[in-house]
């Protein structure tokens, strides 16, 4: 039984997920921004776009068929990378955190969090991390960068 375990959170579990193909990254340092849309495509995934804006997220996972979304915790404006997170949730969407720093309460929103500054080769390794866990499998290694968030069993 992990530390969140009494949190609510939404199942995350599917047995027939497929692995993560089309990544949103939602980032507002643009260099950070470029960076994982230069590493995630060298790796192989598509990136179905990257902003900086909770309503921007928003539009693009109506818009598109999203795997993952790599969201910041800080953001411009009246919403937060949480909100963000509660969104996708909400449609079946994975979550991975990139922040400096991930408040207690985010983890009920998300698979786990990948703390800045990371190497781009962490960020497709939790990626991979992510499809292990959402897959029902324990991983063989988590980058050292990534905290991953117990799952709640669901009734």
């Amino acid at each position: 039984m992990g530390l969140f375990s009494h949190l609510a959170r939404p199942s995350r579990t599917r047995s027939t997920r497929a692995p993560t193909r089309t990544v949103l990254i939602v980032e507002d340092e643009p260099l950070m921004a470029f960076d994982n849309e230069y590493a995630l495509a060298q790796a192989g995934y598509r990136v179905a776009g990257t902003v900086d804006r909770y309503d921007h997220a928003v539009a693009a996972m109506a818009d598109r068929g999203i795997d993952l979304v790599i969201a910041d915790i800080r953001l411009p404006g009246d919403h937060d990378g949480i909100d963000v997170a509660r969104y996708a949730v909400e449609r079946e969407v994975a979550v991975l955190f990139s922040t400096a720093a991930c408040p207690l309460r985010a983890g009920q929103w998300a698979v786990g969090w990948l703390a800045k500054p990371y190497a781009p080769r962490d960020l497709v390794r939790a990626i991979r991390v992510v499809d292990t866990v959402l897959a029902g499998k324990a991983p063989r290694h988590v980058p050292d960068a990534m905290t991953l968030f117990p799952a709640r069993s669901d009734p």
